[in-house]
């Protein structure tokens, strides 16, 4: 299929981080753009602002007349859009070409020399990272991202067309589209078992993922992954490791070895040790596309973070509030480890907001402990997105299983004055539903308060 030949793109579920990236990018390639989202967002409020109308009523009749000929145009779907959707099955009725995103990302990536970044977590800021780098170094880049990136306001970085980088999502077993020339896989842990059900099928997919780089391409693996590639780590005998680390007013210092040398004196503002992994291993990448090492330490350091990945929004002396996306078990543990190295000796309290049934019950003992680590925990209800609710599997089952005295199931109602109530130094919102559009709501009352 000849994307050049493509006049219309029609997208349901236009609203999604992922889908959005690519809307922005055919806009601006454009193209005519419309799409269905199911609610209103900052998002879709973005994309209105850029000339692209969004509706949110799913009807066939609600598709623009010029959207109609099937021979100049494309609909592009997420599968969290369900099967008995009416726009879709109208699509699919009268021969028009769909595609889910993740395919439309593997034509748009075929012809540009692909990085892609895999991996059960740390996909988002790594590829905002890699991105980012190869931007400032000048390379002619588009990167499409998972999230909002601070230095670019944006989750599409549009600087080029020779070189892309994409996120290669397990999720759907999506990344099995792309034909990357560098990739690389920062984790494996067990996810959408939903999707899997088994821990090693999810193994086997990102097996069957390496066997998509393009011949003469390279494969990069977090050290102590079960798959050959070049190694990264911290502190170890990885082919990149980062070394001599030391943290300095919250920003780390560390020296990096290549195969071939030693980068020195690398600065990098972002906390937490699963960060510093992913800012590694997007210098590794970049190193190996060939950008200048001076150049990547200077773009390192200029790197400012995506939105709800461990964004401050209150950092004074007496409080401190965080938001983060984290929503698995492991996840959490990164996030717990980067907010005691940065304030080792003060109180923290969480609030979390589970993310889908099956995942609950996946892991509600690993959830249990990663969240009975910190000093404090309010929990909401359970996020739904796609899913039914499972029998038996609520936040109050999940809230017995952690062993934390202070505790407790909290409404969105009375979530901001039973964060009132804390002593706590450090607030942490934490999860992937809709507790972030809380933050401002939350930023608001606690200013106010202090």
């Amino acid at each position: 299929m000849n994307l050049k030949n493509i006049h219309n793109i029609y997208f349901i579920g236009i609203g999604g981080i992922g889908m959005s990236a690519l809307a922005r990018y055919f806009k601006a390639n454009k193209k005519q753009v419309v799409g269905y989202d199911k609610t209103a967002t900052e998002i879709t409020g973005a994309l209105s602002n850029l000339g692209i109308d969004v509706h949110f009523e799913d009807s066939a009749e609600n598709i623009p007349v010029s959207f109609l000929n099937p021979a100049n145009t494309l609909v592009v779907y997420t599968p969290a859009v369900p099967k008995s959707h009416s726009e879709l099955t109208y699509f699919k009725n009268n021969q028009f070409q769909v595609l889910k995103r993740s395919e439309v990302l593997g034509l748009i990536t075929e012809n540009t020399f692909c990085l892609a970044v895999a991996g059960t977590h740390g996909k988002t800021t790594t590829s905002s990272i890699l991105g980012h780098l190869l931007a400032e170094c000048n390379v002619e880049v588009t990167a499409f991202l998972g999230g909002v990136t601070e230095n670019y306001n944006s989750n599409l970085i549009l600087k080029g067309a020779k070189v892309s980088v994409v996120e290669a999502d397990e999720f759907d077993r999506s990344f099995l589209t792309l034909s990357p020339n560098l990739a690389c896989i920062t984790s494996m842990d067990a996810d959408h078992l939903d999707i899997y059900g088994e821990a090693d099928a999810l193994k086997e997919s990102f097996i069957e993922f390496t066997k998509r780089i393009k011949p003469k391409g390279k494969l990069f693996v977090k050290s102590g992954l079960p798959i050959d590639g070049i190694t990264y780590g911290i502190e170890d005998g990885s082919n990149y490791s980062a070394q001599n680390i030391k943290i300095e007013n919250g920003t780390y210092m560390f020296d990096v070895k290549t195969p071939k040398e030693v980068i020195e004196n690398i600065h990098f503002n972002l906390p937490g040790r699963h960060n510093l992994s992913n800012a590694l291993i997007a210098l590794a990448m970049a190193v190996e596309y060939g950008c200048p090492h001076q150049q990547l330490a200077k773009a390192l350091a200029s790197f400012k973070g995506v939105k709800r990945r461990f964004t401050y929004h209150i950092k004074t002396d007496d409080l401190v509030f965080i938001d983060d996306y984290a929503h698995h078990p492991e996840e959490i543990n990164a996030v717990h480890q980067a907010v005691r190295e940065m304030y080792p000796d003060e109180r923290v309290l969480a609030i979390f907001q589970p993310h889908l049934y099956s995942r609950t019950k996946d892991f509600a003992n690993e959830f249990a402990e990663s969240l009975a680590q910190f000093d404090e925990v309010l929990l909401l209800d359970i996020y739904p997105a796609r899913e039914l609710p499972i029998e038996g599997v609520t936040s109050g089952w999940l809230l017995g299983k952690i062993d934390n005295e202070n505790k407790q199931l909290v409404s969105k109602e009375l979530m901001l004055s039973k964060i009132q109530e804390s002593d706590a130094k450090i607030i942490l919102t934490i999860g992937a539903g809709d507790i972030g559009e809380e933050v401002n709501k939350i930023k608001k009352g606690l200013s106010v308060a202090s």
